[in-house]
């Protein structure tokens, strides 16, 4: 039986800006109108950055659109988030973004079966401007090569 989950925000500018070497799941704190936002799919991880502050991994600069309803109880829309992962995870992770030069990037959110709300992160290095071009052309190479096989 396959996991029934639904993708709320996906981040294609990572997989164009970074090579990911690993992912990771976790958690995320939200206060009941974020997730009630979060639900409705108004969210936007495309700026989002990962710190590790204090032995907790914190999400920066992502954005989560007032609720509509939400009133007086919607908080701030770029406020930092606080991220649910096991501490040996955290110090393995701090571990690599400090020596080997590496961020913690947003890659997708969505919310599992059990209606709670997770995050992708991604383990990445960052692309020079060759490698980006180099890329676009296997992606261009492979997308003629597909249009021909289907034109014969």
């Amino acid at each position: 039986m396959k996991k029934q989950i639904k993708l709320v925000a996906n981040n294609k500018k990572a997989y164009h800006d970074y090579f990911v070497d690993e992912t990771y799941e976790a958690g995320i704190v939200l206060t009941g109108t974020e997730i009630k936002s979060v639900r409705q799919g108004k969210v936007s991880i495309k700026e989002a950055y990962v710190r590790i502050r204090n032995g907790e991994a914190i999400v920066q600069g992502m954005n989560i659109s007032p609720y509509e309803q939400g009133n007086r109880f919607n908080v701030d829309p770029l406020r930092d988030r606080k991220l649910l992962l096991h501490k040996q995870e955290i110090r393995k992770l701090t571990g690599k973004l400090t020596l080997q030069g590496m961020t913690l990037i947003p890659l997708k959110m969505y919310i599992n079966e059990d209606g709670r709300a997770k995050i992708e992160l991604g383990l990445c290095r960052g692309k020079k401007n060759y490698d980006k071009r180099e890329a676009i052309a296997k992606k261009d190479a492979q997308r003629s090569m597909e249009r021909s096989m289907r034109n014969h």
